[in-house]
């Protein structure tokens, strides 16, 4: 193997360690976030509110406005055809 085909495959394999130690490192992360997100959760619990309304408020939340009026539209029509309101 020629020196620069010897450098090329170190250059390869630095990179390849540095990408795989950025995913652990943001999986860390996301692994303390996520402990944080459930912790704020408890305290709602603790504190009387309803964790699955929350969780479903959230997300909702987070959708576009239109396609949630849109869902929203069709959950109703759905109800009313099953007589649930």
């Amino acid at each position: 193997m020629s020196k620069a085909e010897t450098r090329a495959g170190k250059i390869a394999k630095d990179q390849l360690q540095s990408i795989v130690e950025r995913i652990e490192r943001l999986l860390e992360e996301k692994t303390a976030i996520a402990d944080d997100v459930a912790a704020v959760y408890a305290e709602a619990k603790g504190n009387g509110y309803d964790t699955k309304a929350l969780k479903t408020i959230v997300r909702m939340r987070a959708q576009d406005p239109n396609e949630r009026a849109e869902f929203e539209t069709i959950l109703e029509t759905y109800m009313q055809a099953l007589g649930m309101l």
